[in-house]
Order: structure tokens, then sequence, then C-alpha cells
């Protein structure tokens, strides 16, 4: 696949909670499952256990209803030691291509050293400026990034160490992007100060940047079944909102530059209409 180590590992991780973090880690998991992927998701927060729970939904439908749905192994991770965490990613990992983690929405030990490890990471954000903390303080009266976060310091020096050790290990170099979700509700001068920040930040810190998903009442009502804007034949009729956010979710899918593996029949293309 990606490297030496095993699967590639893509994790999802804000220090800060309610950007969409967790349904962007669950379409991400299941649209790569749609194109032949074996895919395994470790959830880190024992508490909330979004991610575990829809998938947990989503392997409930399919028993009940006798269908066939893409999906993931998943697990959660209710250890205390960065051990058993590496243990149970060891586990995980066994036969996967794509190894994926959602983390809690607050700073967290077990987080920082997923995401220090990450093949790709993906740092989901709203549109404002409240988020834009975690990775910079703007001037208040200019808006120019005056400083990293600790958040930004620390996948830079985890970038800058990965860098150095990619010709020796044979790791892919971490590609980190930063995912800005819900942008239909920023005020049109306040989005342009954003798109200042962070094309700024991003030449400074190395990130890329891609859009994500809108605010949307249909990721909300699909979590009790699991389902998910990719399920085409189980969803009924869709109206056109339901239509742009799938295309949305398709274009954050091709933004990320997975490497697929090769040789696997996809169950349905990503791209295209409808």
């Amino acid at each position: 696949m990606t490297s030496h180590s095993g699967p590639h590992r893509i994790v999802f991780a804000n220090e800060k909670g309610g950007t969409g973090k967790s349904t962007t880690a669950v379409h991400v998991a299941v649209a790569l499952a749609y194109q032949g992927a074996r895919v395994a998701a470790i959830d880190l927060d024992p508490r909330q256990r979004t991610l575990h729970r829809y998938l947990e939904n989503r392997s409930d439908t399919q028993n009940r209803r006798n269908i066939d749905l893409p999906n993931a192994r998943f697990a959660v991770f209710q250890g205390d030691s960065i051990e058993q965490l590496d243990a149970l990613t060891a586990q995980m990992s066994e036969q996967a291509d794509f190894l994926i983690f959602d983390t809690p929405g607050r700073d967290d030990p077990f987080a920082r050293h997923v995401a220090t490890e990450a093949d790709t990471l993906v740092t989901p954000l709203n549109d404002s400026f409240v988020d834009f903390d975690l990775i910079g303080q703007v001037d208040a009266e200019t808006f120019k990034v005056r400083r990293l976060s600790f958040y930004a310091e620390l996948i830079w020096e985890a970038r800058k160490k990965r860098a150095m050790a990619t010709i020796q290990d044979k790791r892919r170099e971490m590609d980190w992007v930063v995912v800005r979700n819900r942008t239909q509700h920023t005020e049109a001068r306040n989005m342009r100060r954003l798109d200042q920040a962070l094309t700024e930040l991003s030449k400074r810190v190395g990130f890329r940047i891609a859009s994500g998903l809108s605010e949307r009442v249909i990721y909300r009502e699909l979590f009790p079944s699991g389902l998910t804007l990719l399920d085409k034949g189980h969803l009924g009729e869709l109206g056109t909102s339901h239509l742009v956010a799938r295309q949305e979710l398709r274009a954050l899918v091709a933004a990320l530059g997975l490497p697929m593996p090769t040789g696997r029949e996809p169950e349905l293309a990503l791209s295209g209409a409808g």
C-alpha cells in the first residue's frame, strides 16, 4: 500500500468539538469502502463514541434490512496507555488499506499521538475565527496571523521529523489538510478575512485547504440508520440539497488525494451526477 508500516493512516483531529469531524470521518470511511478499499476505524472518544455508534448503526441496519452496505471494521479505544493504543492500532491494521482515527474534540494525549503518526491529517474547521484560533492567532485590527497555536506547532514539528525520516523508513510525508466545513453561514467580509488568514498560515505551516461539508440536516437524520449520502439505493427520494451535499462529499474525497489500492473492484464511482 503506502509504506512498509501498514495501512495509510487518516486522522481526523481537532481539539474543538462541533466541527463535523466525526461526520466527515464516517463519510470518508464509507466512500473508501465503496471504492473497494478495506477500511478499519478506531474511535478515540470512549465517552461520545460518535464514529463507533454511527458505524454500529450501519451494521444494525444492514442486518435488519438484509442489505449489503460497504462498511469499515470499527473499535473504540478504552485503554489508558500509548502502548495499549499501539496494540489496538496493530490489531486493526491487519489486512486494512486505510486506518481511520476519530479523535475527541479536546486536548488529549492519545489524539496527539495518532496525529503525529498520521499519513493524512484532516483538521475540520467551521468558518469562524473561533475555530481558526485552534491553528493560529490573528491581529484584532489587521487579521494578519500573529503566531501559530500550540496545536499547529505540534503538527509542524511532527511533520519536520517525518520529513527527515522519510527516506530512511520509507514512510510518506505527512499530508495535512484543513477542511472548511459549514461555509454557507459565513458572512462575506468575514469569509474574505478567513480566506486570507488561512492562505497565509497554510504557506507558513504547509497544510492544504479543502472545502468540506455544509451544515445540512440530512447528516443528523442519517445517524440512527448509519446510512450515508452514498447509499443511493437505500435513501428513498432525495431533494436537491441532498444531491448537492453528495457532490460536496465526492469533491472532498477527491481533494484528500488518498492512495487507492490497486486491483480492487469499486462498488461505486465517486464521480458523476446523482
